[in-house]
This record gives C-alpha cells, sequence and structure tokens, in this order.
C-alpha cells in the first residue's frame, strides 16, 4: 500500500461516518506495528474485547475470507483485504479497517469501525458520540502494547 493508506482509510471513515475512528504516531518502528495489525487470527481477538476468534482462511492471496465469532458466540463471515500497511474487513453489517504507514520516529496508524446499512446509521451516530473516541484510543493502545512485546 502507498504512504497514503492512513489518509484513505481517514477519507473512508469520513464517508461512511464513521462511529469509531482513532489515528496517532506510536513511537514505535512500522514492521513491529504492522506485524500485530496484520496478524488478524492472533491478534484481532487481543484487541477487539468483545471478539473470540477471527478465523481467517490460509494462504497469501491478499483477499481471504473469515469468520468472525463473538463473545456471545455469534458468527458474521468477512471478507479481507489485507495488503502492507492496509486491511479492510467487511461483513455484511459491519466494516473494519486499519492503516498505516511509517512516520519519523515511528508508525502512524488509523484503526475504523463503522456500520454498512444505512438504516444502522442512528446507532452508529450514538455509538459514535458516546463510546466511537475511547474505545478507537483504546485500540491504538492495545496495538502498541502488543507492538512493543515484539
Amino acid at each position: 500500500m502507498s504512504s497514503d493508506s492512513v489518509l484513505r482509510l481517514r477519507v473512508m471513515a469520513a464517508g461512511l461516518h464513521a462511529g469509531l475512528y482513532a489515528e496517532e504516531h506510536l513511537p514505535l518502528p512500522y514492521d513491529r506495528v504492522w506485524a500485530v495489525a496484520s496478524d488478524l487470527s492472533a491478534e484481532l481477538p487481543r484487541l477487539v474485547p468483545f471478539l473470540r476468534e477471527f478465523r481467517v482462511a490460509p494462504g497469501d492471496a491478499d483477499r481471504k475470507q473469515a469468520l468472525a465469532v463473538g463473545r456471545s458466540g455469534l458468527t458474521e463471515p468477512f471478507e479481507v483485504r489485507l495488503a502492507p500497511g492496509w486491511c479492510l474487513m467487511q461483513s455484511r453489517l459491519i466494516v473494519g479497517g486499519m492503516a498505516a504507514t511509517p512516520e519519523a520516529g515511528g508508525t502512524r496508524f488509523a484503526v475504523l469501525g463503522a456500520t454498512r446499512p444505512t438504516a444502522l446509521r442512528p446507532a452508529q451516530w450514538l455509538y459514535g458520540h458516546l463510546l466511537g473516541r475511547p474505545r478507537g484510543e483504546a485500540f491504538l493502545r492495545r496495538v502498541a502494547e502488543r507492538a512493543a512485546l515484539r
């Protein structure tokens, strides 16, 4: 992905009226940050509190199928687009994404979470105003903590 992957995710978040978007400079090398973000099966359940498993089909293709398993046992299939510095995960209800780019002294990293159906926009707006910022910041902290361990 080009060095504007974070900008691309920011534009997507605005277009989707994302309930969750957070972006910040992490004082960690890009390779360590992206190693955490791109290891979806092992790391995503550690980063998203309500997720028990994220099963990604094996292989090196940049487009993959995945299955999210929530702590409640509910499942949701996702289509995943994964490339260096870019991850977009879409189900019929949810869009999630992460982007990273090297930046002086570390990595610029961003995360987004949005609903797909426009009928869910009022719930997304409420979530964004009540929980979006703290949940996004918590996600960024967890990514930084996990990357610091690598």
